[in-house]
């Protein structure tokens, strides 16, 4: 059963500059298209992962499931309730205690003049439930000591800072968790423990991630379902076994071939054509035409629709 339901989820920001500068200047209104008709789905207790380069519209997507951006067109719905377009405030309500967000600076989304204690409990203590205990819990839970609830965040490295996050999206006993690429701050081996622990907490718990990552190998390890962003676009969504070992989109494949392998250290691999394009001026078809070794007359003319392709979908006319 779908947790989450995005359907056509597009995200335009207005980036004009002054009325008074475009006047002088001559120039007209600037719009830059982050998302553009996004749809898939995650299953409860499953994890979707969204890769894609920088820009590519991966945390804007997890800024929009959790409230903190409004969609410019499409929706998203959680259990059913879309929290843009809902008028019930009850309902609105009791969705959005179930979801909770970890961001990817740990240390940044820590209120650095708070305790620990207060900042594990704040989702709590914001809906005037019981707090007595619940943070030295917490704290056991994620791997840390009862007794660091009296410090403050900068006592901490910054893979026990992340823990301090987890426990806090714990905290208001959360069914879907946004992770915005929790671990790309922290050394590889602080990585390992992080996402054995949100492993380990997802099926005590029975929890339902988004986790939104550049990094091909984390996405390999934790996820149910991957989806490839390019340009705003969903472009290619399969299992991880199929994504890795039979990817059917020219993006896809390029990213694979560019991730760090063990075992051929020292190989070469030609550089990735081209750069990506200007979001407010992208280009016609497909968006990836300009870099894509494939490209013919269609793509450049004709945006290519996801279809269903040998246990995977996929945003590409020549694709088989």
């Amino acid at each position: 059963m779908a947790l989450v339901s995005v359907e056509h989820l597009t995200r335009i920001f207005d980036v004009s500059k002054p009325w008074l500068n475009r006047m002088i200047e001559r120039r007209k209104k600037a719009f830059l298209t982050a998302v553009s008709d996004v749809s898939f789905e995650i299953e409860e207790k499953t994890v979707y992962s969204l890769v894609g380069e920088s820009g590519s519209g991966k945390s804007t997507i997890g800024k929009m499931l959790v409230g903190l951006l409004p969609p410019s067109d499409g929706s998203v719905k959680i259990r059913d309730i879309n929290l843009a377009r809902e008028t019930d405030a009850a309902k609105v309500d009791a969705v959005r205690a179930d979801i909770q967000m970890i961001f990817q600076d740990p240390f940044a989304s820590l209120n650095p003049r708070w305790r620990v204690r207060d900042i594990i409990v704040e989702p709590v203590a914001a809906r005037g439930g019981e707090t007595k205990g619940l943070a030295e819990k917490l704290l056991e839970q994620v791997g840390l000591s009862a007794r660091d609830a009296g410090k403050f965040p900068h006592e901490f490295s910054g893979g026990q800072r992340q823990r301090i996050c987890i426990a806090r999206a714990l905290a208001s006993e959360p069914r879907l968790i946004v992770c915005d690429e929790p671990t790309s701050a922290l050394d590889v081996s602080v990585q390992a423990q992080v996402l054995n622990l949100m492993s380990d907490l997802k099926d005590d718990l029975g929890l339902t991630y988004l986790f939104i990552s550049h990094d091909l190998t984390v996405v390999q390890h934790i996820s149910d379902r991957v989806g490839v962003l390019y340009l705003g676009r969903l472009v290619e969504e399969a299992t991880p076994e199929e994504l890795f070992d039979n990817p059917k989109h020219p993006y896809t494949q390029m990213l694979l071939a560019a991730a760090p392998k063990l075992g051929e250290f020292g190989r070469e691999v030609p550089p990735p054509v081209g750069e990506i394009p200007d979001p407010i001026n992208p280009p016609s078809g497909c968006a990836y035409h300009p870099r894509c070794p494939l490209a013919n007359g269609r793509c450049k003319a004709e945006r290519p629709q996801m279809r269903a392709l040998r246990g995977a979908k996929v945003a590409c006319h020549l694709a088989t």
